[in-house]
């Protein structure tokens, strides 16, 4: 498959479903919908003291459900996939995850792919979900799934976190095809359960060609395990980037507090493989352990006295377009086939917003040069 880019639909309020003209053009591979009941940005600083975001919107969390933005989606569009990025097997039971993405994907007409992961603590602890043992739920909840898309009648199931008796999903798929499954996932025990299951992957972390090859290769060998062609998983990433038109752009958005805050979203094992000490202690696990309401000012506030500059420098590609998009290419070239290039230069405030989205095509558009006729 050539290198193509994915768009981004948000799925907050406020629900901006114009977009989807231009996104179903030819330009972009897939839509990816994001699905969360909370942001990665703690309330305590979603504040005007931070940010004039905050001005125009009072909460970073008014998130609508991913699913239900699909299948509005999917009425509105004729081209393009549409693809949850992604729906954890937490906050819903797999048999409405099988009905859900048959219903969506009928309404796109074959072009509905469900993306799936096993869940954030941010999404799932607060609301009083079981979020012990999440990636042998995930695996379970995948075999209940394909169970009930695959099988003829009723089915019974007998596993560790599901029970079915006498279950039947008797939608068929439409014109015999059922959608594909997308998995994003970076630990050891995901990225075997990806190749042996899914049939695109992002990683959650990749924070180098090199990482990113790494896993790409673990998948593979796993594909290869289970008896199944390797090329056939498409290779994705939601690549987090900072562009700015020039170096003092670049200092004014890296001083940001909710630019400085992506690091919370890093482990403080994976900052110290680049020299650097986590501004929230040794143990931190990076976005497993973000509570957006919990991480009080106090706390926060440390943090971004901590954060240097270099440390975000070190963990996502910066620059112009044309410099973040020759990043992306040593991507492309360690496997990577559909990237999104996110630009967090849009969180440095209403200034910014506008020029983020200009920069995020002028790199797409650089990436697609570069990588011409790669397949």
């Amino acid at each position: 498959m050539r290198v193509q880019p994915a768009a981004y639909l948000r799925t907050t309020l406020p629900l901006d479903l114009s977009v989807l003209d231009h996104l179903d053009s030819g330009r972009y591979h897939s839509i990816w919908l994001p699905d969360h009941m909370v942001s990665f940005w703690p309330d305590s600083i979603w504040t005007p003291e931070f940010t004039d975001l905050a001005t125009v919107s009072p909460s970073p969390h008014r998130h609508l459900d991913g699913m239900a933005v699909a299948a509005a989606a999917a009425v509105l569009t004729t081209n393009v996939p549409l693809v949850t990025s992604v729906v954890d097997t937490v906050r819903r039971h797999p048999s409405l995850l099988a009905q859900s993405a048959l219903t969506i994907d009928h309404l796109a007409r074959g072009r509905f792919i469900l993306g799936l992961g096993s869940g954030e603590t941010e999404n799932t602890v607060p609301y009083g979900f079981d979020f012990s043992a999440p990636v042998s739920r995930f695996e379970e909840a995948l075999q209940v799934i394909r169970l009930l898309w695959e099988s003829n009648g009723p089915v019974d199931f007998d596993g560790r976190f599901y029970r079915l008796r006498h279950a039947r999903l008797d939608t068929e798929a439409y014109e015999g095809r059922l959608p594909s499954i997308w998995i994003g996932g970076s630990g050891p025990r995901t990225l075997d359960i990806v190749g042996r299951h899914a049939d695109g992957w992002w990683p959650t972390g990749a924070w180098s060609p090199e990482d990113y090859a790494e896993k790409l290769s673990a998948v593979r060998q796993s594909a290869e395990r289970a008896g199944r062609d390797p090329a056939a998983i498409t290779p994705c990433f939601i690549q987090v980037c900072v562009i700015g038109d020039d170096d003092a752009a670049l200092a004014e958005i890296l001083a940001a507090p909710l630019v400085k805050s992506f690091l919370l979203q890093v482990s403080a094992e994976m900052l110290h493989g680049m020299g650097f000490e986590h501004p929230m202690g040794e143990d931190w696990r990076g976005y497993q352990d973000i509570d957006p309401a919990v991480l009080t000012r106090e706390r926060i506030v440390d943090f971004l006295d901590r954060v240097q500059p270099e440390m975000l420098l070190a963990v996502v590609p910066h620059g112009t377009p044309q410099q973040v998009a020759r990043v992306v290419k040593e991507y492309v070239d360690a496997g990577l086939r559909v990237p999104k290039i996110l630009d967090y230069g849009a969180m440095a405030g209403l200034q910014y917003t506008a020029a983020s989205a200009r920069h995020v095509r002028e790199a797409e558009d650089e990436l697609m040069r570069l990588s011409g006729d790669i397949r």
